[in-house]
């Protein structure tokens, strides 16, 4: 046991214990050349193996990882669908980050983001799923053809009909920039 353990220390620390005897009790030790030319090898052969995973791991993510952030949207957004307001706020905040750019504002559009967040905006009971709903909004309405889309599904009678909350000032702050965003792009 003793011998095994001083094998499994040496290969991590690279060192070589002294007054250790091997499985057959002998304590003859290799020269230095030969010490050398093993460590060597050893750590030739673990760079190899490092880059070898290395290069696995990134031709697996750049395969993989841009069809998640499709999924993902689609997902977010089947989240609203679902009648429990704890989902439809984890869809909320999810496609809040996902409203980056225009390209992803776009995707969320085409999916049918858009409705499905006034629609929940709009049915809302508790003031955390009207929150991430604005908050979601409020990230999807930063471009203009996002904005236009939102507009056309009626999101500003929504948004002046949420009523006033008591306890979180996000929401008010959350519907003051949807407003102000609306009426910078004549949509008042």
């Amino acid at each position: 046991m003793r011998g095994l353990a001083a094998q499994i220390y040496t290969y991590f620390c690279r060192i070589r214990p002294r007054n250790v005897s091997s499985h057959s009790n002998s304590s003859t030790l290799k020269p230095k050349e030969d010490l050398s030319i093993e460590e060597e090898a050893e750590r030739k052969i673990g760079w190899v193996l490092k880059l070898i995973f290395a290069g696995t791991a990134t031709a697996v993510g750049y395969q993989l990882f841009p069809y998640m952030g499709d999924n993902l949207i689609e997902q977010s957004v089947s989240l609203l669908q679902v009648k429990d307001p704890l989902f439809k706020r984890m869809g909320a905040s999810r496609l809040a980050r996902f409203a980056v750019d225009d390209e992803r504002r776009q995707k969320i559009l085409e999916i049918g983001g858009a409705e499905e967040l006034v629609r929940m905006l709009n049915t809302a009971k508790d003031d955390r799923t009207r929150k991430e709903a604005l908050k979601a909004l409020s990230a999807l309405s930063g471009s203009e053809g996002a904005a236009s889309v939102l507009h056309q599904h009626g999101v500003i009678p929504v948004i002046r009909s949420i009523p006033e909350p008591v306890e979180d000032q996000d929401i008010t702050k959350y519907k003051s920039i949807l407003l102000k965003r609306f009426q910078d792009l004549n949509y008042d």
